[in-house]
């Protein structure tokens, strides 16, 4: 495959300034609101966006009838050890031969100190934190629609939950519906045993996905561009700084020579400790005494935000707006954009009694569905001949689908119309461009307007 060009490398060395000329230089490695976030792609966890004293109030005479939300699961463990057995397998080599580094010397015990936690969660399953981020979600739409829940209450309405049927996705059904339980006791007996539909949640492994997977196991045109970017000299140099924090230079030298190529080359090590470095805040509340696991040590900041982006890329193109002529990324997400729409009109027609409906899904959903309905980030595809970068797409993990991301419409009445509000990761935000609110500023939508936008009618 070849490398990229020099001019597209060059950009992308541009895109790594603009992406820290704007933020404090600290590199808090744990945190969430540290000055490299995203370096932690889609494993970034999850903030609200928005403070709710600063939502707009509905249009006078509205009232809330219905909410409706699809969440990616919160914050989790590793979906496996590969990571954690490839770099300690080279650490034990190292040692051995006497090539750590004074502070390579902690990686070891760093690293099985959080395979060990994660192992007792459970790999792929809620961590603690993801817990906490899905309480968070309910305790806050219960305060936001307090008004809409006593309705429910009232009325005898439901309250539908639904997953992908995944266990992390499942536990975050379970976890949202109690805290909601919590926050409002006489919700209880209304909400719904929870369901699984595959089809809707986990549309990238079902049937509508076919297209899809054929595509992304064997298009050579996504292959190659995103063996330019890996292959750039950028990465290779941040992967060497990676390594020589942990080994001695003549043991990196002996990774870049392939001498432990059954493992992987110097790139592929160092991601590996970039996908720890990632998860680890995932596990906070796993860590000893809730401090945090400290695994930014071992990346130098600009390095770890370069490898964030080189994440960044493979989910822009396998998930996301990806090459401008081409849908196959998020065509599929149309099934949860219908059913979007299907759980407002049946609210208006009065063939559903539903107060809620509450969907718990995976990145491979919120991303695509992002891209689908054109929302903040994700609206600019790149072009075939010119990769994507920092520097000219604003796309990013982080931001797009931390863990716990979430997409939520609110609907208010007032006889017979029908207004949506959108919440992306709980900020109030514009529907896609052609889209007009009901007065200029506002972030409320007149239904038919939406459909009418969305091509419905």
């Amino acid at each position: 495959m070849r490398r990229m060009r020099r001019s597209a490398a060059v950009t992308l060395v541009a895109s790594w300034t603009l992406l820290t000329a704007s933020v404090p230089a600290a590199h808090a490695g744990n945190g969430v609101d540290d000055a490299h976030r995203y370096s932690y792609s889609t494993k970034a966890p999850y903030e609200p966006a928005q403070h709710p004293r600063d939502y707009q109030r509905a249009p006078r005479g509205f009232v809330p009838v219905f909410t409706e939300n699809v969440s990616r699961h919160g914050s989790r463990t590793a979906t496996d050890s590969a990571d954690g057995a490839l770099v300690l397998r080279l650490w034990e080599r190292a040692r051995k031969d006497g090539q750590l580094t004074s502070l390579g010397r902690d990686f070891g015990p760093d690293v099985r100190a959080l395979l060990a936690a994660m192992e007792k969660v459970g790999y792929g399953r809620l961590s603690g934190r993801g817990a906490q981020e899905l309480r968070g979600t309910a305790v806050r739409m219960a305060r936001r629609l307090p008004q809409l829940l006593r309705t429910i209450a009232r009325d005898g309405e439901s309250i539908d939950v639904v997953s992908s049927g995944q266990g992390r996705a499942v536990d975050s059904g379970t976890i949202y519906a109690d805290a909601l339980a919590q926050a409002d006791p006489a919700l209880k007996p209304h909400i719904g045993p929870a369901r699984t539909d595959k089809d809707l949640l986990y549309f990238h492994k079902s049937a509508g996905g076919a297209a899809y997977r054929y595509w992304l196991a064997h298009d050579q045109r996504l292959a190659s561009t995103l063996k330019r970017i890996t292959d750039q000299p950028a990465t290779r140099s941040s992967a060497r700084r990676v390594l020589a924090r942990i080994f001695r230079p003549a043991f990196v030298q002996r990774i870049v020579d392939g001498e432990f190529s059954s493992l992987g080359d110097d790139v592929t090590a160092a991601e590996a400790v970039h996908n720890l470095y990632s998860i680890a805040p995932a596990m906070k509340a796993e860590s000893p005494h809730g401090r945090g696991w400290h695994l930014d040590r071992y990346l130098p900041p600009r390095d770890a935000d370069w490898l964030g982006y080189v994440d960044d890329a493979e989910e822009f193109y396998e998930k996301g707006p990806s090459f401008a002529d081409s849908d196959i990324t998020y065509k599929m997400a149309g099934v949860l954009l219908d059913d979007f729409f299907q759980q407002v009109e049946a609210r208006r027609d009065g063939t559903s009694r539903r107060g809620a409906e509450l969907r718990f899904t995976h990145a491979e959903e919120i991303v695509p569905l992002a891209a689908l309905m054109g929302l903040p980030g994700s609206t600019r595809p790149a072009a075939p001949a010119h990769p994507y970068t920092y520097a000219d797409n604003p796309w990013r993990g982080a931001s797009v689908a931390p863990l716990a991301a979430n997409i939520q419409w609110d609907v208010f009445r007032k006889g017979g119309t029908y207004l949506v509000r959108m919440l992306y990761n709980e900020k109030e935000t514009a529907f896609k461009a052609g889209c007009r609110p009901v007065a200029e500023g506002s972030h409320f939508y007149d239904l038919e307007e939406l459909e009418r936008c969305f091509g419905r009618k």
